[in-house]
């Protein structure tokens, strides 16, 4: 956490207004209490500097932890690590370790 007012705490900064009322709804629909600030400030961006337009996503200081574990479940910890490269199992493609489905025919790793 980088801001705290009060006994608030910042726990998810996103250029996406979409994503962050995705994140809205996943910790409001698990019982946190939360509130997006900047939510339609984007449009300001360039009178403003960019991440000061940014949407936040803001908790209780106690909800803090739970809802960061949620936040990291719904899109990953920052610099999740890539999975290795694999081969498709039905056709022999060599697929990157962040794809989970063979481009070439849709196969999957074992």
């Amino acid at each position: 956490m980088e801001k705290a007012a009060g006994n608030l705490k910042r726990v998810y900064t996103v250029a996406d207004p979409l994503i962050a009322g995705h994140i809205e709804t996943i910790l409001t629909e698990r019982g946190i209490h939360c509130f997006v600030r900047n939510r339609f400030l984007t449009g300001a961006a360039g009178e403003i500097p960019p991440l000061e337009a940014w949407p936040e996503v803001w908790v209780a200081a106690e909800d803090e932890a739970v809802s960061q574990r949620l936040i990291d479940e719904v899109v990953g910890p920052p610099d999740a690590p890539v999975g290795n490269d694999w081969q498709c199992p039905d056709c022999g493609e060599t697929i990157e370790g962040q794809f989970a489905e063979c481009w070439r025919c849709g196969g999957r790793p074992e």
